[in-house]
């Protein structure tokens, strides 16, 4: 167990991120209660995976490997910060692509052995959730809509390591759903750029389309059959037409988007509910993950939280999606909280952060998904 560490203490952190296809590093200062990114370095891989559709994990495993270290010596050299300098090294352990996560975990036992440096294993999605408390010392308790590739979930955060799932998706997350319907109406990826895109020139009033589960109580989502019914209007078209039309894939595309954009926004009301009932001084709605960069739903959602008289916060798009610099921070508030991990460390494909909450996704062997 480390050593506690007062709000007062300057902490240095290495970050180190590669859940998914980001090859990511970078460096966090915090003292008290301020932080500063020192450095932050992301190398995408949409290159690599462009042939493919989508993010191949074997792909994916490699990049990183080879990519890692490279990262971090650049993060390092940015930052003009050497590793004996450093205060602890705080790593994603997952969830993710478990190929990925080895490769990161594996680097950051091996700097910590070599150093003595403290390591600190973080999940991917607590990185995400204490993101506002990065950017805008967001104070506990607040409410967090996690929008990343693959979850979608809200969560009452309670402080570092304590987060209570109020609901989320029960199969394919919002980005998810945006992949795969770029993809059926050939667009590139990733999906939710090349949606928003095309749905600048399209009406979302032309196709009539679903939004699951409104009709339900409780804030649990699916984007499943939304999808599908985008994939049926499609076919219809090209049946009827012989082809699809550029006007088609932007009324399509703004149909698709602005189903997202209610749902989220009606399942964000019933949380903000649930959240105000534990009487925060000051009510908040934070926003994070790639789903956050999408401009219509962060529009429903700040109209939302003006009606409720609740703070609105959202990340600068480069915090929303994966970056190392939310893990370098998770692993400072986790490492003042009382946390250190050995070099028993294991990378995690499936690691909810509220481990009390049954699983949305279903469990196995390694255990609960989401």
């Amino acid at each position: 167990m480390a050593q506690w560490q007062s709000m007062t203490d300057k902490l240095t952190f290495l970050g180190i991120e590669s859940s998914c296809d980001d090859t990511a590093a970078a460096l966090v200062r915090a003292e008290g209660s301020k932080a500063e990114i020192l450095a932050s370095v992301v190398v995408g891989q949409t290159a690599l995976h462009a042939d493919f559709g989508g993010v191949v994990p074997e792909i994916a495993a490699r990049a990183h490997a080879e990519r890692l270290d490279h990262c971090v010596e650049q993060a390092l050299s940015q930052a003009g910060v050497k590793l004996h300098q450093l205060d602890g090294v705080a790593v994603t352990s997952g969830p993710g692509l478990i190929g990925g996560v080895v490769s990161g975990v594996m680097l950051a036992k091996g700097l910590c052995a070599a150093t003595g440096l403290p390591l600190i294993g973080v999940n991917h999605l607590a990185g995400h959730a204490l993101t506002p408390r990065l950017t805008d010392n967001l104070a506990f308790p607040y409410l967090m809509l996690l929008v990343s590739g693959g979850h979608c979930q809200f969560l009452i955060a309670h402080g570092p390591e304590r987060f209570e799932r109020l609901g989320g998706t029960i199969d394919d997350a919002p980005g998810e759903a945006f992949d795969k319907v770029a993809k059926m109406l050939g667009l590139p990826q990733p999906g939710g750029p090349a949606v928003e895109a095309e749905a600048q020139g399209g009406k979302a009033a032309r196709f009539t389309l679903p939004r699951p589960l409104m009709d339900r109580p409780g804030c649990d989502m699916s984007f499943s059959g939304l999808k599908t019914a985008v994939l049926r209007l499609r076919d219809r078209l090209i049946a009827e037409q012989g082809g699809l039309r550029q006007q088609d894939r932007r009324d399509l595309c703004a149909g698709f988007q602005a189903a997202v954009a209610d749902v989220l926004a009606e399942k964000t009301r019933r949380a903000m509910a649930s959240y105000l009932g534990h009487a925060p001084k000051g009510p908040a709605l934070a926003v994070a993950g790639g789903g956050a960069a999408n401009l219509p739903s962060r529009a429903a959602l700040e109209t939302l939280c003006s009606d409720l008289g609740a703070r609105f916060i959202a990340p600068p798009l480069r915090l929303c999606t994966d970056n190392a610099a939310m893990i370098a921070f998770a692993g400072i508030e986790l490492f003042r909280a009382g946390q250190s991990d050995g070099m028993n460390l294991v990378a995690r494909p499936r690691w909810p952060l509220d481990e009390r909450a049954p699983a949305l996704l279903g469990s196995g062997k390694k255990g609960a998904k989401a």
